[in-house]
């Protein structure tokens, strides 16, 4: 799956909150309906985004394990 180079935010390297906690601040400053895909490379990632998504009233559109973690495609709310 590819992406835009502006819709991509790479949080590979980043442990638990941290992708969580700079996925909502990038959201924030986004209009409603923008969609954004997020790279990570923590484990717990897998968990912690869709809880994220469900909390906070994003769509979770798609979502795959790569060779670096996970990547997540995420509509805002």
């Amino acid at each position: 799956m590819t992406f835009p180079a502006d819709s991509l935010y790479d949080l590979r390297g980043l442990k638990c909150p941290l992708p969580v906690l700079k996925t909502r601040k990038r959201l924030t400053a986004l209009p409603s309906g923008t969609e954004i895909a997020i790279e990570t490379s923590d484990p717990m990632a897998v968990i912690d985004i869709p809880h994220f998504c469900r909390q906070e009233g994003h769509e979770l559109l798609h979502s795959e394990k790569t060779e670096t973690g996970h990547l997540f495609l995420i509509r805002k709310g």
